[in-house]
């Protein structure tokens, strides 16, 4: 069984990335298992004087989920032109750690329009030693829908085929590793 963790880079309630994951997580190959990381917003500020033993609760629980992961989601929206500063922090607490070394990892958007985001998150993850899955990405437009319009959409059958095939993709891309 194929484990990957999914991590919404945003703490909205009704966020449609959130909502993205949690359809995704539904429409996996049945060999595989989407589990969504829901910590992002108790993680403490990271602080290099807080590592090794003093490390927070929060964070050793992010750590060992994405170092006991097969592969890693991640779908994030846009601010100001840059990845919101609750996802960033969730990498920082990574990076003097091997959880992220080779690590497949992919985006996914729930916005057409967070292209500034999408790059820097890219860099920010390559940089980090994430093996990258470079395919066309799953891009599901969402941005301004309603919850009800946002399930609608999502329940679209192209777009669980859609889904399912990304993640199939995603899954052949970790095993050729």
């Amino acid at each position: 069984m194929i484990e990957i963790i999914a991590i919404s880079g945003s703490l909205r309630a009704a966020s449609t990335n959130s909502a993205l994951l949690a359809a995704l997580a539904a429409n996996t190959p049945a060999d595989c298992r989407v589990e969504v990381y829901d910590g992002l917003g108790r993680l403490p500020i990271f602080n290099p004087d807080d590592e090794g033993e003093r490390t927070p609760p929060e964070a050793v629980r992010l750590i060992e989920m994405i170092t006991r992961a097969d592969g890693v989601i991640v779908s994030c929206p846009e601010y100001a032109h840059g990845v919101p500063g609750g996802m960033k922090n969730a990498l920082d607490w990574l990076v003097s750690r091997d959880a992220a070394v080779g690590k497949p990892a992919m985006l996914v958007h729930a916005s057409p329009r967070s292209l500034y985001a999408r790059a820097a998150l890219a860099e920010v993850m390559r940089t980090m030693s994430f093996a990258m899955y470079e395919e066309p990405a799953l891009e599901i437009a969402l941005l301004g829908k309603k919850l009800g319009e946002v399930e609608a959409i999502l329940a679209q059958p192209a777009n669980c085929q859609a889904m399912r095939d990304v993640v199939q993709g995603f899954v052949e891309f970790m095993r050729g590793r």
